[in-house]
C-alpha cells in the first residue's frame, strides 16, 4: 500500500491515477451502453441482459466494488488537483481565451464531474436500489422514463457526460504516455467520435422508451 501512498503524494502520480481510474470508467460506459442497447430489441430482450448481469453473483458484486473504488479515488484525486490549481492561481485571467488547446471540455472538467457523480448517486437510487421483487428491470425503466422531467434530466446530463469525456478521453492517454504527434490526433478524434456516441446512445434510451410508453 505504501507505493500507492507515495504515487498519490506526487501531481504526476495523482494524474495518472486520474487517468487510469477514468480509463476504466470509459470501458464501463462502453460496456453498459452496448448492454442498455439491448432496449431495442424489445423488453424480453432488456430484461434477459438484466437477469445475465445478476447471474454473475459474486463477479458483479467485485465489479461493483471495483467501480466505486475507481470513482472514490478519481472524485477525491479530481476534487484535490482542482483546489490545489485554484490555490496556485487563485485570480481568474482577465481574459479567458480558447487558444493553446482549452476546448468547453477541459475548461469545464471539475464542474461537469461533479454534476455527473450527482446524477449516478440519482441514477443509482431510482435504476439500482429499488425494490425489483414484483417487476422487471424494463417496467422500471419504462415507469421512469414515463416522467418527463426524468427524461429531461437523463438527457442534459448524457450531454455532461459527452463533454466530460471528450477531454477526458485524449487527456487519459496522454497522462500515460501516449502524447505522440503522430499518434494524438488519431486518439483525439476518436475520444470526440466515442463522446458523441455515449451522447446520443445513452441520450436517445430515455426518449425512445417515453415514447413507447
Amino acid at each position: 500500500m505504501n507505493w500507492i501512498t507515495n504515487t498519490l503524494g506526487t501531481s504526476i502520480g495523482k494524474k495518472l491515477f486520474m487517468a487510469v481510474t477514468g480509463l476504466g470508467f470509459i470501458g464501463f460506459l462502453a460496456g453498459h451502453l452496448a448492454g442498455n442497447l439491448t432496449i431495442y430489441g424489445g423488453k424480453d430482450a432488456f430484461n434477459g441482459y438484466a437477469e445475465h448481469l445478476h447471474a454473475l453473483g459474486p463477479l458483479l458484486t467485485v465489479a461493483e466494488i471495483g467501480l466505486l473504488t475507481f470513482a472514490a479515488i478519481h472524485v477525491g484525486v479530481g476534487i484535490y488537483l482542482f483546489f490545489q490549481n485554484y490555490a496556485a492561481r487563485p485570480v481568474r485571467y482577465a481574459v479567458n481565451k480558447t487558444g493553446g488547446g482549452r476546448t468547453i471540455g477541459s475548461q469545464t472538467m471539475p464542474y461537469t464531474g461533479i454534476l455527473i457523480l450527482l446524477f449516478i448517486i440519482f441514477h443509482l437510487l431510482n435504476f439500482h436500489f429499488v425494490d425489483k421483487t414484483h417487476t422487471t428491470i424494463f417496467e422500471i425503466v419504462a415507469n421512469a422514463f414515463a416522467n418527463p422531467i426524468y427524461v429531461m434530466i437523463y438527457v442534459a446530463a448524457m450531454i455532461v457526460v459527452a463533454v466530460h469525456v471528450s477531454h477526458g478521453f485524449w487527456s487519459a492517454f496522454q497522462t500515460i504516455g501516449a502524447n505522440h504527434p503522430k499518434y494524438m490526433p488519431i486518439i483525439q478524434v476518436v475520444g470526440i467520435v466515442f463522446s458523441i456516441l455515449v451522447g446520443i446512445g445513452f441520450g436517445f434510451i430515455p426518449i425512445y422508451v417515453s415514447i413507447l410508453a
